[in-house]
């Protein structure tokens, strides 16, 4: 017998299970971030899905209120050109360059398929809390109970599965003891368009 947190027991042999023929998305990604961002408990909002790094995800951040006061004040708007932003990492900089106005909470991916979702996730799992979103008509496969949910758990990425009827839920809750990799040039950058996209919000 296989379960998933807050679904019922699974009482069949996972390799019976059947492999959907379609699978779709009940929603679009914006409203399923927004969804999983309420079930995962996350501060923050989900904002609209872009392409980072090569990969289509919603970041999702919270406005830091003294940092973005303090950067009106200075007239210091997002700054989002790569090459710019990673010299502020740079000792020299140390102190001159602007604070960061936006915590980054988390990285979504919502996909059609696990492997995709963990694939976007993959250069963000080591700046913080990451989780894929996927359709609920794949969860009692015997590749979701066999290979995502390992693979999943060993990253330390949070799965939610969606619903066209019963909405979205938490089916594997990420890891919170993850040594992240701290503030490099990436990170700071992610930030600043975290900080572009909130403002125009």
């Amino acid at each position: 017998m296989t379960g998933i947190p807050g679904r019922m027991a699974v009482t069949q042999d996972a390799a019976s299970l059947p492999i959907p023929s379609a699978v779709e998305l009940p929603a679009p990604d914006d409203e399923l971030a927004s969804a999983a961002v309420a079930q995962l408990g996350w501060p923050g909002v989900a904002l609209p899905p872009m392409t980072l790094l090569g990969r289509r995800v919603s970041l999702v951040a919270e406005l830091l209120p003294d940092a973005h006061a303090e950067r009106i004040c200075l007239g210091q708007a997002p700054v989002t050109d790569r090459a710019t932003v990673s010299t502020w990492v740079w000792p020299e900089f140390a102190g001159q360059v602007p604070a960061a106005a936006v915590r980054i909470v988390g990285v979504l991916a919502v996909s059609r398929h696990w492997r995709t979702g963990l694939a976007a996730l993959a250069p963000f799992a080591r700046y913080g809390d990451t989780a894929m979103v996927v359709p609920s008509s794949v969860v009692l496969t015997h590749d979701y109970l066999a290979n995502c949910l390992p693979r999943a758990r060993n990253y330390g990425v949070a799965v939610v599965s969606a619903d066209p009827d019963n909405g979205v839920e938490l089916d594997l809750p990420g890891r919170n003891d993850k040594v992240t990799a701290g503030i490099d040039a990436v990170s700071r950058w992610v930030n600043e368009v975290a900080y572009e996209r909130v403002l125009s919000a």
